[in-house]
């Protein structure tokens, strides 16, 4: 399984890429930011322990539920850790970058880091690509013809995705962990057995102490506000990066530097909205770099934005507001064809 990274393989001698490449390197760009990430996953860590502790010292109270809503917006900062150490942006070497994201993402948060960075590498290859991309692949629709060629359950869904959106979102983080424990019994994983076993440590940890400290019905309730909150979470985080963004066919030979700025969008914002949503707003520069570490891509925003109107490549930026609308518009177009409008 293998990470997604910028290498000469990317980029063919003389190409636009290449020389954007170029600059991005004399920059210093791709250069390691360990401090930031020490940093950054202490505060993270010290956010989940305080609000488990909180957790149980409150007891057996509805209270829970405002705790539940705390952790269920910690859950994702686990994520961005375990998506940037996937995409090798922490560590030089790969067995480092896993190690770290199995202990954010298996033990933190329940979701497996080997599934996870196979399934994103796909996304990455092949960004809003037909039969390629997985992440258009799934319960919503991104095209008309998969709209009105859907005969199961799902082309209800695909009627009114755009009014299912933010609902369905709250089934996210248990589709995250229900993939991650599919993926480790099906797939042909690196290390499954040791993700397992982190995997089934976060169920053990999360599911005992829930039930421990609350009544069965209190227990139920924390889970489902919790999860909820994680899954709502991580969609409004991944929603503005591609939806509404242009979709290409299987075997579109679009050049790497066009395939990957014109499906994307970036999100306009400052430190809180880089923090909110994991530097995944720099969803552009992402996707040309993907090992670039995340405190580097603002500043390869202004050498990418200058580059593309050079090269005469649209380059979508727009507030956050503007990205979730523009993406249930996309969403309700597509979802006509499924009414046979």
């Amino acid at each position: 399984m293998q990470s997604v990274t910028v290498d000469s393989a990317v980029a063919p001698r003389g190409s636009e890429y290449a020389v954007l490449l170029r600059r991005v390197r004399e920059a210093g760009l791709l250069n390691r930011r360990l401090r930031y990430y020490a940093w950054k996953t202490a505060l993270v860590t010290a956010a989940l322990l305080g609000g488990w502790t909180v957790f149980v010292l409150l007891g057996d109270s509805w209270w829970q539920l405002a705790v539940a809503v705390f952790l269920g917006m910690v859950f994702p900062q686990f994520a961005f850790l375990g998506h940037d150490a996937g995409h090798r942006q922490i560590f030089a070497t790969r067995r480092a970058n896993h190690l770290f994201g199995a202990i954010a993402g298996n033990l933190a948060i329940g979701v497996s880091i080997g599934w996870w960075t196979s399934n994103h590498n796909r996304h990455h290859a092949h960004p809003n690509t037909e039969g390629e991309d997985p992440d258009i692949m799934g319960v919503l629709a991104h095209s008309s013809e998969r709209a009105r060629a859907d005969r199961t359950f799902r082309r209800w869904i695909f009627r009114y995705q755009a009014w299912l959106f933010f609902p369905l979102l709250l089934l996210e983080g248990f589709s995250l962990h229900g993939a991650s424990v599919r993926a480790l019994l099906s797939w042909p994983l690196r290390h499954r057995a040791p993700e397992a076993v982190l995997l089934l440590a976060h169920a053990v940890l999360y599911l005992g102490l829930v039930f421990l400290i609350l009544s069965p019905l209190k227990a139920l309730a924390f889970i489902v506000v919790q999860q909820g909150i994680f899954g709502l979470y991580m969609g409004c985080t991944f929603a503005p990066n591609h939806k509404g963004m242009e979709i290409l066919s299987a075997g579109d030979s679009t050049d790497f530097l066009r395939r990957q700025v014109l499906t994307s969008r970036n999100v306009k914002g400052g430190p809180v909205t880089d923090t909110a949503l994991g530097g995944l707003n720099y969803q552009i520069e992402h996707h040309l770099f993907p090992s670039m570490p995340r405190p580097n891509l603002r500043a390869a925003r202004p050498l990418v934005r200058e580059f593309c109107a050079e090269a005469g490549v649209p380059y979508r930026e727009t507030s956050l507001l503007d990205s979730y609308s523009d993406a249930l518009r996309y969403l309700d177009t597509v979802s006509r064809a499924a009414r046979g409008q």
